[in-house]
């Protein structure tokens, strides 16, 4: 019987399964989506638990301990940077849920590729494609080793290294650590992204109840020299005068309303930057056991519980500091543990978020392959990045039988399951952006390319409710859900465009190199068939 096969609430329907299945009769034919592809690349084996560890693993990482002297600079009130936090904690759920919608009414792997094929066409989902793998995924794994390695170099009180060759081989030599790991298999990377979820909430939980001590000392005893005074002295939303890096000061009772709307903007993009990951749950759909109950439960409580984290984080840092310093530091968990229990401490919380950055990075590496091997089973790419569990052509992919006939079965579920050909790719294109980048640049880069897509896939989201309503979503969140995030995000956009326009006409000339690749493939495609 169908009811079955498929549950009416579409909790265990495979997001891989034919597409036409899942739609509504009276959906005219022509309308119907492109075939996926028959059966999936990855084994189902991963339920809500690991979904949620995923994506916590993937948004805690650097952000919550460098984006908070970026974001004060850019506010006037320790109250406000607070009201950032919360106002990019809820874009960030809008788009994941919206994110969850499409996930679960749209089969396919790869993240948002198949949803921008589905909805705009083949161009726009191979664009989308050749975006997230040669820009923005190893943008995003070279921003993080860069991190890792400027947050040891911080502890150790070395300073303005970044661009030695030194230091950027460093980075190169985490970032292929980090790969190495992920390329054991699915299960070995999801268990040791668990032991990375649980250092990144020890690790807060340390700030946030450090501060907590903090505050009850200092209430029961007015007079006691501890942590920061100013948060006991001072209004949370009163305009200070800030003090920047550079030493100049901003003075927000001098400024017109247009400029502090730009300094707004500057912060809230900061905070976006820290809430960035919160899309990745979809790119591992396709692995879920239930993904139609299993994601949106997922996104609906990580996304919540980040967001909690981060401003009582936030709080306790102003709890912790002297509200001039935090505008003036870019490690500010360091500073704060170090100003209050001593250098060795600030060494052993240097160590943490390391440990807390390459959570993060293990996290993207896991869903950096899964994008390369979508597109190369859509024939966007060669088909070496589709296989899985061996280096180059010979793989258990998709193309060998579920079992063998020669008793060797047992064998071949001991193999590694994970997409080693596209973990390396991504470990390749982050080495080179890792040597002919920096931080600011990769940071600006990967928002322009990112941000553009999520803006027309949710704008997308909203397009096919009203053309095709009767579409099977078995999660709809109300429609002011995606239409609040696509007003975001396409001002990010365009905001970041106007603010860096090198930097956009590079990700534009990652545009135009990837239509062409595109044609040719095409071409050849045309003339192999005839």
């Amino acid at each position: 019987m169908a009811s079955t096969s498929e549950p009416d609430d579409g909790a265990s329907r495979p997001l891989l399964a034919d597409q036409r299945e899942s739609r509504d009769v009276s959906v005219a034919e022509d309308d119907a989506p492109p075939p996926a592809p028959e059966g999936g690349t990855f084994t189902k084996n991963l339920g809500a638990l690991e979904a949620f560890a995923i994506v916590i693993s993937i948004v805690i990482g650097s952000g919550i301990f460098t984006s908070p002297g970026s974001i004060d600079t850019n506010v006037p009130s320790p109250g406000s940077a607070l009201v950032v936090w919360l106002v990019g904690g809820v874009l960030a759920w809008t788009g994941a849920s919206t994110m969850a919608e499409l996930g679960t009414a749209i089969p396919g792997e790869g993240g948002v590729q198949p949803y921008l094929q589905y909805i705009f066409g083949d161009v726009f989902g191979f664009l989308a494609a050749w975006t997230w793998i040669v820009a923005v995924m190893p943008a995003t794994l070279a921003i993080l080793s860069i991190v890792f390695v400027e947050s040891i170099y911080s502890s150790l009180g070395v300073t303005d290294e970044a661009e030695k060759i030194e230091h950027k081989l460093f980075s190169i030599l985490v970032l292929v650590v980090i790969s190495v790991a992920n390329s054991i298999s699915t299960k070995a990377s999801t268990r040791l992204n668990n032991f990375f979820v649980v250092t990144k909430f020890v690790t807060i939980a340390a700030v946030v109840i450090a501060g907590i001590v903090v505050a009850i000392l200092q209430a029961t005893d007015p007079q006691r020299d501890i942590g920061g005074r100013d948060w006991f002295k001072r209004s949370w939303f009163g305009n200070r005068e800030v003090i920047n890096p550079d030493g100049s000061k901003t003075d927000w009772n001098q400024l017109s309303e247009w400029e502090i709307l730009g300094h707004y903007s500057a912060a809230l993009y900061g905070a976006l930057w820290a809430y960035s990951g919160w899309d990745k749950a979809i790119y591992i759909s396709a692995e879920l056991k239930a993904p139609a109950r299993q994601l949106p439960l997922a996104i609906n409580t990580a996304v919540p519980t980040i967001i909690f984290s981060f401003i009582t984080a936030n709080a306790a840092y102003y709890i912790l500091l002297p509200w001039n310093v935090v505008s003036t530091t870019d490690s500010v968990a360091v500073t704060a543990i170090t100003r209050l229990l001593g250098r060795g401490f600030g060494i052993v919380a240097a160590v943490l978020i390391c440990l807390v950055v390459a959570g993060s990075l293990l996290g993207n590496s896991f869903v950096a392959g899964r994008m390369a091997v979508a597109a190369a089973k859509m024939d966007w790419f060669p088909r070496i990045f589709a296989s899985v569990g061996h280096i180059g052509l010979k793989s258990r992919s998709e193309d060998e039988p579920e079992s063998l006939d020669d008793g060797q079965s047992s064998s071949a579920t001991t193999q590694s399951d994970a997409p080693i050909n596209a973990i390396t790719l991504s470990a390749v294109l982050s080495a080179l952006y890792i040597l002919l980048g920096n931080f600011r640049a990769l940071l600006t880069f990967n928002g322009l390319g990112e941000y553009s897509f999520f803006f027309l896939t949710v704008l997308g989201a909203i397009v096919l409710r009203f053309r095709e309503p009767g579409l099977r979503r078995p999660y709809k969140p109300f429609i002011l859900v995606p239409l609040v995030f696509a007003l975001v995000s396409g001002f990010v956009v365009i905001r970041g465009a106007f603010f860096a326009p090198v930097l956009a006409l590079v990700v534009i000339v990652v545009w135009i190199i990837g239509l062409g690749f595109y044609w040719v493939r095409k071409r050849l495609a045309e003339r192999q068939a005839e």
